[in-house]
């Protein structure tokens, strides 16, 4: 539930939709991280991001040294160098699949639609980050990642991306992408799930050109989230919380069911103890080295 290496989950994907990725463990200086980057084949930009982490702690764009050494004086542990998928479609598909059945279904799409700003001709962009209630939340950062263009007067209907990480909490807005669903879309996510083992229930973070593609698997999956993860939709705007509980107590019910019939297929339970030690090494990892933020 926490803890994992996304790394080891990333591999177990086919090649055809996981992203050239490869794993850095510091201490690493600068030089050494160029030398992993080119021995890859990995070029600017790319994306650095911990290998345990969750909610965008510390996922950035990387497009230059600088911004290499500046990553590895705040992260804390070992982490992961991605190729940028620039597709223009950013959405979350989550599966489930019971260990006695031969088939699994996708059950919920998030569609994301990125943090972004739109000119009216008259309006810089700190202006109108200030005059959106979403983008203001974000403006600690914001004001860091885009001091070169917060003087910058946006032409009448020209976008401007102000945060390319899909989180919601980074300001992306989740919307319900359920009327996407059909058998197809769950036909090419449980042959990719087949492929990875004894995978049965998560969420595929993923980017493609199109949202129909996900109906052919087209796709290159960013990253999977297992039984931490929930199904997205939930945070479309407006969605009733009392209709977000019922969906999440019905996915933690499959959760339980799923967790059982593995039990009886011989899967150990969690030592009390092992629970510990992961979520001591969890907590570790998502804190910053001492004096950065």
């Amino acid at each position: 539930m926490l803890g994992e290496s996304k790394y080891e989950v990333l591999m177990q994907l086919p090649e055809r939709v996981r992203p050239r990725t490869i794993r850095i463990s510091p201490p690493a200086t600068v030089d050494e991280v160029i030398n992993e980057m080119a021995n890859a084949g990995l070029n600017f930009p790319v994306i650095f991001k911990p290998d345990i982490g969750e909610r965008g702690f510390l996922v950035k764009r990387i497009f230059t040294t600088v911004d290499i050494e500046n990553y590895l004086m705040k992260i804390n542990g070992n982490f992961l160098i991605q190729e940028l998928v620039d597709l223009p479609c950013e959405c979350g598909v989550f599966y489930v699949r019971f260990p006695v059945d031969s088939n699994g279904i996708v059950t919920s799409i998030v569609l994301k639609e990125m943090l972004h700003a739109v000119g009216d001709g008259k309006s810089t962009v700190r202006e109108i980050i200030h005059e959106n209630d979403r983008a203001k939340l974000q403006w600690s950062i914001l004001k860091e990642s885009l001091k070169d263009k917060l003087d910058l007067v946006l032409k009448p209907g020209e976008r401007l991306e102000l945060n390319a990480i899909g989180n919601h909490c980074l300001g992306t807005k989740f919307l319900n992408g359920n009327s996407l669903l059909a058998s197809e879309v769950s036909a090419s996510f449980d042959l990719i799930s087949k492929q990875m083992g004894d995978f049965y229930f998560g969420r595929f973070d993923l980017r493609c050109n199109a949202p129909e593609d996900l109906r052919t698997g087209t796709v290159k999956i960013l990253e999977v989230n297992g039984c931490g993860a929930e199904p997205a939709h939930i945070y479309h705007p407006g969605y009733s919380l009392f209709n977000a509980y019922k969906v999440l107590f019905t996915y933690w019910k499959a959760l339980y069911k799923i967790s059982m019939q593995n039990h009886r297929n011989g899967v150990p339970f969690l030592a009390l103890r092992d629970g510990r030690r992961i979520y001591k090494e969890y907590r570790r990892a998502m804190q910053p080295k001492q004096g950065t933020l």
